[in-house]
This record gives C-alpha cells, structure tokens and sequence, in this order.
C-alpha cells in the first residue's frame, strides 16, 4: 500500500500510544503482568512462568491479529517463550521484537514499607514493581504501540514476531536450541529488544549489542595446611603475596589493561565515533568514573563501550573474619573480563594462562567459572542501514538524534540472536540508571515509559510506511 492512500498518520499513531499511557491503559496491562511472580531464579516457578506466556501477556493481544504460541524450552525445568506472529506479506519486512517476562527474585522483606514486588505502586512519577523496568514494562511499551499502529493504519505494513523468553535472567538457558529448532518460525530481517536503562533520562538510546563476561579464579595452593605464624613466617611461601604479585602483572597501579591479548587490536571507526558522540548525565547516587584510571588517551565512553574490562570480584586467604596467627595455605581471586566482539571470548583464559607462566607464575592456577550461562559479546556496526532507519525515525519523533550505544555495557543475548537468525539486533532502553533493577524497590519512571510509547509508535509507522531496507522473500511461513 502506498503512503498516499495510507489510513491515519504517523502523528495519529503516536498520539494513540500516548493516549493508551495518559488514560490508564498500559498502567492496568503493567499491573496485571507484575503480579504474575515470574522469578527464574527460583525453583518451583515454572507454572507462574507459563501462565505470563499463556495468559497474562497473552491477553494483550486481543484483537491485534496476531497468531500464538507457547514454545516449550528446549532444556527441561526451564520457562517456554510466547511467539505472537502477525504476517501480512512474506516479501515485506519482518521484525522479531524481543523481551524477557522473568524477572530475579522479588526478595519482598527488603523493599521499603509500604512496597510490595508484585503489586504497582504509583508515587508521582516513579511506578515501583518488579519487572516494572527488567522486563516487562519494556517490552508492553512494544505490544501497546503495535496497537496503536494497527488501529490508526489498518495494517502494520510489516511482519511482526514478538518473542518472549522466561530465562534471561539466569543466562537464557535453552534459547540457542530453541531459535535452531524454531528458525523458520522466528526467522526476521531486524531485532528490536527493549531493555535496559538510558544513558540520560532526556535524550532516547538505540543500543547495538553487547559486551561479553569471563569469569575465572586465580588459585594459588602451595600446601595443605596453615603453619604457625611464629615459627614459620618468612620461610615458607605466602600464597596471598604470590597472587597478589601476580595480579599486579595484568593490570597496573593505574587501571591499565598489562596482557594485551585481552585488548582489541583495534576500534572501528564507526564504533569510536559512535563513542565520543554519547550524551551522559549525572545521575545522583551513581559512581562518578575517577580520573586517570584505565586506558590513557581513551574517552570514559570508549573505556566502557569500545575496550575491556578486568575487575577482581574476590580476593581471599586465610579467614579475614577470623584471622590466625599463620602462613596460609591458599590464596584464590576471582576475575571477571567485560570484553568486545572484537575479543574472541574463548581466548581470554588461554591468554591469562600463557601470560602467567611467560611473567613467572606457573604455580597459579585458572580456574574457569560457570555460575551461569554468560552471554557473548556482540555489536551490529553504527552504520548498518537498519540502525540508520531505525535512528532516523527516533530523531524525527524525539527532535534530537538518539544517543548510538555501540554496545551495551553489560551482557545480553544479542549474540545469539544474530549467529542464529542472520539479523542486526538493536535495543531501545526506556529505564534509567536509578531504576534499582535487580535490587529492591525497582521501579520506571512514567515520563520515560510514556516517551518510549511515542518512539516506539514512530518507528513501527516508519517501518510500515517502508524506511527500512526491502524484507527477505520467506515463503508462506515468513
């Protein structure tokens, strides 16, 4: 359909979302999908998981024409995914709208009185709940404006998947396998997911991907039990001065990266412009980054988005709430590195384990850690034409360009998602530094839900109206 003989505007549209926000409509939805208890953390929560499938958030599609349904997981004991599909042309361009409907525990003994996890609860413009922000505020805001588009169009003018899991807050356990098995069913020309919080709470983000995390223990066991103090200090070994030297060879007094196999051997162009062109903003009660730690001559931006990361999570000898008079035995660490797609993840424990013995530490050991499903790194480049589109199309409802985030600064499954389906992933957050997600008393604040209800609505219409690149022939299915 051509946009002269369109129904309704682009205007139109946003307005609709704004007025499912202004009259109480997504507030009620939000209220009904935050008391499902969706913890995936817990044991025994796999009925709640499948009912906010089943019913809860399949409810929010009545009437939209979309056809559903509930995927099982592919790994026994984990939550299913909802797929709501709504294919109106195979040869139009198909989005797979993504968001996670677990959340982490509730944990309702440490939200402040009067505050309960499962149940909204609006103080002027903070709505607290959990979920409310991580993730199903976020991804309602996609639903809702979807609506918004069909009722004002007629018609999306696209094809749109959206896509649920319930297990992205332990690591996605199963969604590989799942998008193998599923791929036709899922297979898309872009990814939109909104999650996350924004960098300012006035200027909209497009992030492109993430930074992938390794975690390993440094162990250095030099015998199998502790010896007198007194008698044996400055003849036997110390395990905590070893691996303390030791950590002093990979980074140095003033934060500096030593092993360089960790550190891209280059930034993009597209990623450092990406970087140094961020608007940030202080936000009271957040770190403020210091100054001349980390990597000289880069910007904070190119620090967090563009390099690496490595932090000591842990550091431990003897027992430091009860010390005795004695040589220990052992001393462990344990790392963590926040690296780029352009640092191949498997290589980081090879690198450790080679620069130990190369800097005279053969004793120390290197111990992977899997506590979790740990996402890979991953990034779509600044200058794809999907991101172009979809940044256009946020400028024009916002006034202003977005912020381009090259990649998030913390883990999510954009890996998997672009290695199993072929797309260019992007995120839209609508949350803020402050938000407390994970913690007690998460909550959204209104005026940024309300603002992702309009960018949303913009650019589903722009994507309907055919301001992205032509969609894929697909065949029946799409």
């Amino acid at each position: 359909m051509s946009a002269s003989n369109e129904r309704g505007s682009r205007d139109g549209a946003i307005a609709r979302a704004a007025g499912y926000f202004d009259e109480g409509r997504y507030l009620a939805s939000l209220r009904r999908l935050v008391a499902v208890p969706t913890e995936s953390q817990m044991p025994g929560r796999e009925d709640a998981l499948r009912r906010y499938c089943a019913e809860a958030l399949a409810e929010e599609f009545d009437g939209m024409g979309f056809d559903l349904s509930v995927l099982d997981n592919p790994r026994p004991g984990r939550g299913p995914a909802l797929l709501a599909s709504r294919v109106e042309d195979p040869a139009l361009p198909t989005v797979l709208v993504y968001g996670h409907g677990d959340v982490v525990r509730g944990m309702p003994e440490r939200w402040r009185d009067g505050l309960d996890p499962w149940t909204v609860a609006v103080e002027g413009d903070r709505w607290y709940g959990r979920g409310t922000v991580d993730n199903k505020g976020q991804h309602l805001i996609a639903i809702q404006a979807l609506r918004a588009l069909i009722e004002e169009r007629g018609h999306l003018g696209f094809n749109a998947k959206v896509f649920v899991e319930t297990g992205e807050e332990v690591g996605s356990p199963g969604l590989r396998d799942l998008l193998k098995r599923d791929a036709a069913a899922l297979s898309a020309d872009a990814f939109i997911g909104l999650d996350g919080p924004r960098q300012t709470t006035f200027l909209p983000d497009i992030k492109l991907g993430a930074r992938g995390g390794v975690a390993f223990d440094l162990v250095v066991k030099l015998r199998d039990h502790a010896a007198h103090s007194g008698h044996w200090g400055g003849v036997l070994a110390d395990p905590g001065f070893i691996l303390s030297h030791a950590l002093s060879t990979i980074v140095s007094r003033d934060g500096r990266i030593l092993v360089r196999e960790l550190l891209p051997a280059s930034v993009p162009d597209s990623v450092r412009r990406a970087c140094n062109s961020l608007v940030l903003e202080d936000v009271p009660g957040t770190p403020v980054p210091d100054a001349g730690w980390g990597e000289p001559g880069m910007s904070v931006t190119e620090r967090i988005f563009a390099w690496t990361s490595v932090i000591v999570l842990a550091f431990v000898t003897g027992l430091p709430d009860a010390p005795t008079n004695a040589v220990q035995p052992e001393a462990r660490a344990r790392l963590q590195v926040r690296h780029t797609v352009d640092v191949p993840g498997d290589s980081i424990i090879p690198a450790i384990r080679r620069h130990l013995d190369a800097a005279g530490f053969p004793e120390i050991e290197v111990v992977p850690v899997m506590e979790r499903d740990m996402f890979s790194a991953s990034r779509t480049d600044p200058d794809h034409p999907w991101v172009q589109a979809v940044i256009a199309s946020m400028e024009r409802t916002a006034g202003r360009a977005p912020n381009v985030v090259p990649n998030s600064s913390g883990s999510n499954p954009s890996d998997i998602f672009q290695e199993e389906l072929d797309v260019p992933v992007m995120w839209i957050p609508n949350s803020y530094a402050g938000c407390n997600q994970h913690g007690p008393d998460e909550h959204a604040l209104a005026p940024l839900l309300r603002d992702g209800m309009r960018l949303m609505a913009g650019i589903w219409w722009d994507i309907g109206e055919g301001r992205v690149p032509p969609g894929r022939a697909r065949g029946p299915g799409a």
